[in-house]
């Protein structure tokens, strides 16, 4: 057994769960990112998370993507146990490897939960797990499946959930509408030094393919870090601003660069640019994450069961 996949491990990033949780939750993101984040941006993003609700749905999410994915794996056959590892909240990732060691399991397939790479999204995700292992000293080794920019159910998904926004807006309408396909931002010698933009612009290209002839964009929102420092462009709201003048009246934004709703989704986007919007005069429309969509669970089993079978 020792050669072959006997557990799965999705990784994703964590979020607060109540509202006593978002001060500590900040605190670990500010310690994995390593360096001072001025105590007015937590602040501002404590404040976010309050507006939201207090909480963020990602880690419930994320729990449904694994019970999920379990299901799928049942069903074509293969039972394996489906881990949950968080970066910066419960359970830590160092927690879910000493479960998943202290189960048998001697190798397991990670899943990172994010469908473009960049060094944020990606390479330290990787960094972290190898440090659990190294922390918790236990035999355990990684395989990881490709990112899913390209997989033909993550574009399929996108696609009905834009189409799902397109049916609400009159047909006559259609012309003066507008899809942005939003990422995280991140620092532009990141970018430099990663497939992030081009694996993006595939996906909002193949996307657009099957949504049909509405014009579309890609943007970016939730940028950090100080204001001088050069991050991807442009910002989303900024964006927003020329619409009208462009002739547009609708706006339907899909988040493709996040596989969960969660606080830069629902209030980056639900909250932000609806009100950049509406002091535009701009009607927004959301398209949904893939969450636990069926198809997305499909495209993560499918990747899941081709690593499996190669092996």
């Amino acid at each position: 057994m020792n050669n072959e996949i006997d557990g799965i491990l999705l990784i994703a990033y964590g979020g607060p769960e109540k509202p006593e949780d978002i001060r500590p939750f900040l605190e670990n993101v500010t310690k994995a990112k390593g360096f001072n984040i001025p105590s007015s941006r937590i602040n501002s993003v404590a404040q976010h998370y309050e507006d939201i609700g207090g909480s963020s749905p990602i880690n419930e999410l994320t729990y449904k993507q694994a019970k999920e994915l379990g299901n799928f794996l049942k069903q074509s056959g293969l039972e394996l146990p489906v881990y949950v590892g968080m970066r910066n909240w419960h359970p830590f990732i160092v927690d879910c490897v000493r479960d998943i060691s202290q189960a048998g399991i001697k190798k397991a397939l990670g899943i990172i939960m994010a469908a473009h790479q960049c060094d944020a999204s990606w390479d330290r995700y990787k960094r972290d797990v190898k440090g659990a292992i190294a922390e918790a000293g236990v035999d355990l080794t990684i395989d990881y499946i490709p990112p899913l920019f390209d997989h033909p159910l993550f574009i399929e998904d996108c696609a009905d959930n834009i189409m799902e926004q397109i049916a609400k807006i009159p047909p006559e309408k259609h012309e003066k509408t507008k899809i942005l396909f939003s990422a995280h931002s991140i620092p532009a010698n990141m970018a430099d030094d990663s497939p992030y933009v081009d694996q993006l612009k595939t996906s909002a290209n193949l996307i657009a393919e099957k949504v049909g002839d509405l014009e579309w964009e890609l943007v970016y929102q939730s940028r950090s870090g100080r204001p001088t420092d050069p991050w991807l462009e442009p910002d989303i709201c900024d964006v927003i601003k020329n619409l009208p003048k462009q002739g547009y009246e609708y706006l339907i934004v899909l988040p493709v660069g996040f596989v969960c709703d969660h606080v830069e989704v629902l209030y980056d986007i639900g909250i932000e640019a609806k009100e950049a919007s509406e002091k535009v005069g701009l009607k927004l429309l959301r398209a949904k994450t893939v969450n636990a969509d069926p198809k997305f669970i499909r495209a993560m089993g499918e990747c899941v069961l081709k690593h499996i079978n190669k092996s």
